[in-house]
């Protein structure tokens, strides 16, 4: 169970703040830990645990955060939908969590922060359950009936 609400909006507004109320600035990025040398930051069932993470970086000297967030829009929603129903392997099960995921349209299911330090990037994310079940059906969708194509990129924050 995410210690994390439904919509993490709210999160990525205090988390701007706080950075900006430290004197730090953001970097609309993403970090691909699977890329680059990475530590992910535990937080354990805290959900205000990017507060120490961010005051660690300043500690370290760190002038700036990247910042990057995700929130699910109409277009993708429909782009999944359409994947899922056409696949050749998916099920009444994995459709109805398709629908599922409509009540979630605009809402921000991931964030993830970042600072480089000594040549690693230390990395903090939150993630809703509705995020994980996005990413799975997205794979299924991948599996099933081709690679779905990013149109839009990753969401960064506006």
């Amino acid at each position: 169970m995410s210690p994390h609400p439904d919509d993490l909006t709210g999160m990525k507004d205090d988390m701007t703040a706080f950075i900006e109320g430290l004197g730090m600035r953001r970097f609309f990025g993403y970090v691909e830990c699977e890329e680059v040398p990475s530590v992910l930051w535990d937080s354990g069932q805290n959900p205000d645990g990017w507060k120490d993470f961010v005051e660690l970086a300043k500690s370290t000297g760190a002038a700036f955060l990247t910042i990057h967030s995700w929130t699910l829009d109409r277009e993708e929603y429909d782009r999944l939908s359409q994947r899922l129903a056409e696949g050749d392997y998916t099920s009444d099960e994995d459709l109805e969590e398709g629908r599922w995921l409509k009540t979630y349209i605009g809402k921000t299911g991931f964030v993830q922060l970042g600072w480089a330090y000594q040549g690693c990037m230390f990395v903090y994310e939150a993630g809703t359950e509705w995020y994980e079940h996005y990413q799975h059906l997205r794979e299924l969708a991948d599996e099933s009936g081709g690679f779905m194509i990013d149109e839009t990129g990753h969401d960064e924050e506006s």
